[in-house]
């Protein structure tokens, strides 16, 4: 994968953007459990009342609530304080707030920061769990008796009746008020600091509604509030989630269109050399198939690669920073997930290495079944066909099973862990609601954060089960992109003369097919002349086809050189040397689309005047007249649609139309009959009367008039000259011409 990291370059700037957008998703989903925790803890179980700090409180008992404080806390307490009177400016306001400032002044909390709520928090939770504390006892002479010891032994039960308990707490000395207060702090040391809090918020609601305030009505708003952020941050969520799914994709469909065309580049800048390398059907598959796997992979690693991370780690952090008891079973969990992920993953990746050779394999074994269905059943082999594509399909479908049931054991064995873990965040945290160690609130969010860092390692897992195929795929793409074409541009090429004549010499050319133990050919010499026809003969395998595809550098020589005009065709750039050559390969190729598209193939800028010629010199024009469509009659892929003798006649008008001052005809003629074949060289000499035309064949006939006939054996050239030269001096051409010709023809 990271040897085509080269073409995200180009969406670098949307790659960052889903990041960014990520982090904040992560943050927004991160921070879900914590509004759900306050609502539990301080919507519903503290009324809407979240500090034990009261916003307001009677002037009666802040004066009680001191009692329990130190000096100190008392100064500090005091200034965060204001005291509201009939005198104050703002007694009005205050008024309509805190109806029961009609009956008495009221302190009014200042606007203080959320540290100094919390340094305030459990002050005054202890000094109003005490006064409220007392209170009780004084209302239950049974519960007043239990508490003494809470007081320093300070029995409650014993005091007279009518006396000002307060009153009298206030005039003890500082001694034992102090002893009386540290008795205090260690029963509430057990609580901590949020339990304490807690259990202080009930004497906070019982001070507001002595002020008059609506309580009901704070629990709703509080409600209502936290709720509101909770729909915006879910809200905010989706966005990002829509956004990040619209770059992730356009990001992977432009990283998918770039490979596809590099790779289509490349293979188009093959030699022959290249394509003996890799066969169709592999660099079909690695064309489509394995571009998709990248462009699947690239989509899920933005959407879920960097989300999954953020997600699992943003959650262990705020579970830390909560310092709960329940940690442990989040860390058990997670080692737990990351063993099964490592087990799985060591299992099947060396099947997913094998999968794409295997899908490689069943595109070869359909492509040849296609393409030689007539060849199958001429021979009444579509039973062996049909057993040979069910063994590549069985292969392909026994790898997809394995990897398949191995993916499908590990998503139970998740889920199960994450029930399991469920189910122990309920068990041990029930526990600990009931030993007052934790709030049920707190327990509901771990249980959520829980939730979020194993669906962060299900996602993880979901793309270790696509890397390893996408990786494999990547590797595939990176051989194709990395070879090297055998046949290269001069870096500073020649140009042909201005004044172009078409003159072809080979001198002493030999060549060797890559990996080849012998030559092809072997020390070829000969020159064809513009005006002339340099024809090829000689045997299966003598190397004809071999010569003429040297010629467009389909192939490099091994020795020797090949000039075209006078130049070596190696310090020519390809596109100049091949804009001079009307090519006609052996095996004719026609393209999807009609006759017109095909014949401008060779020149776009034709006029209707040329194609006509065209097809009138090839011998065609019956056969596109007798088509109802004419020249914008459909051909199928690769001409299935016209015969072997039709194909090949609009491949030499291809050519035509191109008027180039050199043609190569390789064995073109093959299945023409011969009146027709007699006809389009007469109208093809005519046409092509200054260039030069090379052409190969097998009949005799086709080449009897031509001014060089050059016969090959085995690579070598055996004979050079006319037909009846060649009749005197070569046994070769005797032997060919004979075995197809009667004395009588050939004189």
């Amino acid at each position: 994968m990271l040897k085509l990291l080269k073409y995200v370059k180009p969406y670098l700037w949307m790659l960052l953007l889903a990041i960014a957008l990520l982090f904040a998703q992560a943050n927004f989903d991160l921070a879900l459990p914590d509004y759900l925790s306050r609502i539990v803890n301080n919507g519903i179980q503290k009324g809407g009342v979240e500090n034990a700090v009261p916003v307001a409180i009677r002037q009666n008992e802040m004066n009680r609530v001191l009692i329990f404080m130190s000096a100190a806390d008392k100064e500090s307490v005091l200034a965060d304080y204001t005291l509201i009177d009939q005198n104050s400016a703002d007694y009005d306001k205050y008024l309509s707030d805190y109806p029961a400032l009609a009956s008495g002044p009221v302190y009014v909390l200042n606007p203080i920061d959320q540290a100094e709520i919390d340094r305030l928090n459990p002050i005054m939770a202890k000094a109003l769990l005490a006064v409220s504390g007392i209170e009780k006892a004084l209302a239950d002479p049974a519960a007043a008796a239990q508490m003494s010891g809470a007081f320093g032994g300070f029995d409650l039960s014993k005091l007279p009746p009518g006396m000002d308990v307060f009153a009298m707490l206030a005039k003890m000395p500082a001694d034992q008020v102090t002893k009386m207060t540290d008795s205090m702090d260690s029963k509430f040391a057990t609580l901590g600091d949020n339990m304490l809090v807690q259990a202080a918020v009930s004497a906070v609601k019982a001070e507001y509604q002595a002020l008059g305030m609506n309580t009901d009505k704070l629990q709703n708003n509080y409600i209502l509030n936290v709720g509101a952020w909770m729909l915006l941050l879910t809200l905010a969520s989706g966005v990002c989630t829509i956004i990040v799914g619209y770059l992730s994709a356009k990001i992977a469909a432009g990283m998918a269109r770039d490979i596809r065309r590099d790779v289509f580049k490349t293979v188009e800048s093959y030699s022959n050399t290249e394509f003996d390398k890799f066969s169709t059907a592999s660099l079909i598959t690695r064309t489509t198939n394995d571009v998709t796997q990248i462009q699947m992979v690239v989509v899920m690693m933005v959407r879920m690669m960097f989300y999954a991370p953020l997600m699992g780690i943003g959650g262990i952090i705020k579970v830390i920073a909560k310092d709960s008891p329940l940690s442990w079973l989040i860390g058990l969990a997670v080692l737990m997930l990351v063993s099964l992920i490592i087990v799985v993953f060591s299992v099947a990746l060396p099947k997913f290495k094998l999968i794409q050779k295997l899908v490689d394999r069943i595109n070869l074994v359909s492509r040849e079944n296609l393409s030689g269905m007539m060849v199958i059943r001429a021979f009444n082999m579509q039973p062996f066909e049909e057993e040979r594509f069910d063994k590549a399909n069985k292969d392909l479908t026994a790898v997809s099973l394995f990897i398949n049931r191995v993916m499908v054991v590990m998503m139970p064995l998740m889920m199960l862990i994450m029930n399991v873990l469920m189910l122990s965040i309920i068990w041990f945290g029930a526990k600990q609601v009931a030993d007052a160690n934790m709030q049920v609130g707190d327990m509901m969010a771990f249980m959520q954060y829980a939730m979020q860092i194993v669906m962060s390692f299900l996602f993880l897992s979901m793309m270790f089960i696509i890397i390893p195929r996408a990786s494999v795929s990547a590797d595939r793409i990176y051989e194709v992109l990395s070879t090297e074409p055998h046949i290269h541009d001069p870096k500073e090429p020649r140009q042909f003369p201005a004044s172009f004549k078409g003159s072809v010499e080979f001198r002493n050319v030999s060549f060797r097919y890559p990996g080849a133990d012998t030559d092809a050919l072997q020390d070829i010499s000969f020159t064809a002349r513009p005006g002339q026809t340099t024809a090829f003969i000689g045997s299966t395998g003598a190397g004809k086809s071999t010569i003429v595809n040297l010629i467009p550098r389909f192939y490099e020589v091994t020795n020797g050189a090949i000039l075209v005009d006078g130049v070596d065709i190696r310090e020519v750039t390809q596109h100049d040397l091949r804009d001079k050559i009307g090519y006609v390969p052996q095996k004719s190729a026609l393209f999807s689309g009609t006759i017109e598209s095909n014949l401008r193939y060779a020149d776009e800028d034709a006029t209707p005047e040329m194609l006509q010629s065209a097809i009138e010199i090839a011998q065609a024009r019956e056969f596109v007249e007798s088509k109802p469509e004419g020249m914008v009659t459909e051909i199928a892929q690769g001409g299935t649609n016209v015969s072997g003798g039709q194909k090949q006649r609009l491949s030499i008008a291809r050519a035509i139309v191109k008027k180039p001052p050199i043609y190569i005809l390789d064995d073109s003629f093959s299945a023409l009959d011969f009146k027709t074949d007699a006809a389009l060289r007469r109208a093809f000499k005519e046409q092509a009367a200054d260039s030069t035309l090379l052409v190969v064949t097998q009949r005799v006939s086709t080449i009897k008039n031509a001014e060089q006939i050059i016969v090959l054996d085995e690579g070598r050239i055996v004979g050079t000259g006319t037909h009846n030269e060649l009749m005197e001096n070569c046994e070769t051409y005797k032997e060919i011409a004979l075995s197809q010709l009667s004395k009588e023809e050939l004189s």
